[in-house]
């Protein structure tokens, strides 16, 4: 090990530590109990007291649901059995170590394909990420959905450098990408681009024989495997073929607001609309006034917006002739620019997602661009944004000097597939986009490479 190594775990805990009074800061000044966390709480308290994954109703046993995978409440159910039902702040400590291990495990990966220079910047940089370090006073998947990519691409490269075959670093990598799908159903994107990158490995260096690639599709295999029982239960319960989690989050039987949904998708781009209108919907009242003028072409279409939405405030609750009005709006709004219904606007809400200023999880305006309005948050918000973007771009740096190997192409094939999937999106939220940051982190560390690549393996020589 040489000196500069040696010198650098001295200083191992420094980042760690400040990245601990970060995590700490969040969970005890600006944590979140609400929302989705309200729901996974409610299903994971009803398995844990009644043995039924489902939601609680005013009178009699819970009601059963699928639209949430299980892997988020299991994991709350363990917590509220070991830190007592509902007891969230002992669950957002434990996602601060979980966090602080994704920490180490980015900075690891760097370490080995780059060196130690780069080990030791990517810890800082990780530690004091405040994008992610954000997420652990949430009660959501996203901090344990960051562990999963960590895991998954820390265990691929242990699993290539001790040789393939069926080593201990296989499985871990594929307990990584299965405990990923059964958090969030898009994480099978991951599995996508893992999975043929390790089947690849395998056939390379097997010189071409099929039999090489046995440990890879074991693997695949072993991904799968957990789906099974959950479209099982679901088959037996709903009598519907559901292994993962559906598109809209509703269980059988309910109605889908896809008038609405596609009226919404003619003008939407900022989280803001997501907060204000998509979520309000069918169930909260929306103003025509919280609209952008790029929801309108005509002023006509703004009469009949206003009083759809006039009509829709006084339940606050969709109905069909609502659903055929929107439907009706959005076709017409479609075929008056198509290229902007296709084209403009996912890419708008890519870019949105991806660059917006991460303030989502702290008390700073929506519309953090007013700046006569609250000068001091919009001051804030454009520091948040510019470091945002250097990560990105400190990433973009690093991968133009890393000329990837598998390993590489499995963690660009895990993001460009996530974009794709996120171009499909109706709403915009920031943390879509959070999953990318362990591989950005990675490729940051490229920048400090302070050793030789052999590129047609990934690793340092």
């Amino acid at each position: 090990m040489d000196r500069g190594r040696r010198n650098g775990w001295v200083w191992l805990a420094l980042p760690l530590g400040l990245g601990l009074m970060l995590r700490l800061w969040f969970v005890f000044h600006a944590a979140r109990i609400a929302g989705d966390t309200l729901i996974y709480g409610d299903i994971a308290r009803n398995l844990l007291e009644h043995g039924v994954y489902g939601f609680t109703q005013d009178a009699g046993p819970p009601l059963p649901t699928l639209i949430r995978l299980p892997g988020y409440p299991l994991f709350l159910s363990v917590c509220f059995k070991v830190f007592g039902v509902e007891r969230y702040t002992a669950v957002l400590l434990v996602q601060t170590f979980l966090d602080l291990l994704t920490c180490l495990l980015v900075s690891g990966l760097a370490g080995r394909l780059f060196g130690w220079r780069a080990e030791a910047a990517v810890l800082w940089l990780a530690a004091l990420c405040p994008f992610t370090a954000s997420y652990v006073a949430a009660p959501l998947t996203e901090t344990l959905s960051l562990l999963c990519v960590a895991v998954t691409f820390y265990g691929m490269e242990r699993w290539r450098a001790a040789g393939l075959g069926y080593g201990r670093w296989l499985w871990v990598t594929a307990a990584g990408l299965s405990y990923a799908i059964l958090l969030r159903p898009e994480q099978g994107l991951m599995s996508a681009a893992v999975v043929p990158a390790l089947l690849w490995m395998c056939w390379e260096r097997g010189a071409g024989r099929w039999r090489a690639c046995v440990p890879a599709v074991l693997a695949a295999v072993f991904v799968l495997l957990p789906l099974a029982p959950w479209g099982a239960r679901n088959w037996r319960v709903f009598q519907v073929i559901q292994p993962l989690a559906p598109k809209n989050a509703v269980d059988p039987g309910e109605s889908v607001p896809k008038g609405f949904q596609r009226w919404y998708r003619t003008w939407a781009v900022d989280f803001t609309s997501t907060e204000d209108v998509y979520w309000n919907y069918d169930g909260d009242r929306v103003e025509v006034a919280d609209l952008p003028t790029r929801a309108f072409d005509t002023e006509s279409q703004y009469a009949r917006t206003e009083a759809l939405f006039n009509d829709y405030d006084d339940t606050a609750r969709d109905n069909a002739d609502l659903n055929q009005r929107f439907a009706v709006l959005a076709e017409e709004r479609v075929k008056a620019n198509p290229l902007r219904y296709y084209v403009a606007l996912p890419v708008a809400r890519l870019v949105n997602m991806a660059f917006r200023p991460r303030t989502e999880m702290l008390p700073v305006a929506l519309e953090w661009w007013k700046f006569g309005e609250h000068r001091g948050q919009t001051l804030f918000a454009i520091g948040f944004a510019a470091l945002n973007l250097g990560y990105f771009g400190l990433a973009g740096v690093g991968l133009r000097r890393w000329r990837m190997g598998p390993l590489g192409w499995a963690m660009a094939g895990t993001i460009g597939l996530r974009c794709a999937l996120l171009l499909t999106l109706d709403n915009s939220e920031p943390r879509y986009t959070l999953e990318f940051f362990p591989v950005l982190l990675v490729w940051c560390g490229a920048v400090w490479c302070c050793q030789k690549l052999d590129t047609s393996r990934g690793e340092t020589v």
